[in-house]
């Protein structure tokens, strides 16, 4: 009989009175629900050293970040988020997986957080900002599913990369934006790189990459 992974978010939601914007992903990779970091994780939401979150928000806003495993690192982190009004929510509690990796595919039996519950909490939150599309399992995809069960309608607003639409709160009847990022993920770069703008910019200045592309796209929603 195979065995199975419980796989449990590490992290609680970090959102406060006064965040406005909200980062929703999924999960982050399992060794951070075991304590099993790597050298230059850090051990805070999307905190992987193989993740590109952090270092795309260290190069917008000049951060200088340090990427290593101490509360250091944390606290940088936690400082800049409450400075920017902005918060962590990502949407699943915990999965099941057969195999124990970070692909969103792999889970099973997924429960979901209660987004419109932390939005009711916190009505300071005008736009909910996804590390990720609508493809199976990925942020907007379970956050879709997770309006559909409160029978509220996501409306599109623009359909270019990044896909930006909006929805009414059912319970203070305030309107919410979404918009989809980029996922800041290595396994999205070669979505990232069969885009025309992508294929334009990379023409114009050969050294353009992947991570320079999502600097210009996130910079315009943080």
């Amino acid at each position: 009989m195979q065995k199975i992974f419980k796989h449990i978010h590490p992290y609680e939601p970090f959102i406060n009175n006064s965040t406005e914007k909200l980062i929703v992903g999924t999960l982050p990779p399992p060794r951070f629900t075991t304590g099993d970091l790597k050298e230059g994780d850090v051990n805070f939401c999307y905190g992987s050293r193989d993740g590109q979150l952090w270092p795309i928000l260290n190069k917008i806003f000049d951060l200088n970040l340090q990427f290593e495993t101490t509360q250091k690192a944390i606290d940088q982190r936690k400082l800049f988020l409450r400075e920017r009004k902005i918060g962590i929510c990502d949407i699943v509690a915990s999965a099941e997986r057969i195999k124990i990796d970070a692909s969103d595919l792999g889970m099973k039996n997924i429960q979901l957080r209660d987004v419109l519950e932390y939005l009711e909490k916190y009505p300071k939150i005008h736009t909910l900002l996804f590390t990720g599309g609508n493809s199976k399992n990925g942020p907007e995809y379970f956050f879709r599913k997770h309006l559909k069960e409160k029978s509220v309608v996501l409306k599109s607003v623009s359909n270019d990369v990044p896909r930006i639409h909006e929805f009414e709160h059912p319970c203070t009847n305030k309107v919410i934006r979404t918009v989809s990022l980029t996922a800041p993920s290595g396994a999205a770069n070669r979505a990232v790189g069969s885009l025309e703008l992508y294929k334009t910019l990379k023409r114009q200045n050969p050294k353009f990459n992947t991570i320079d592309f999502r600097v210009l796209q996130y910079k315009h929603h943080f």
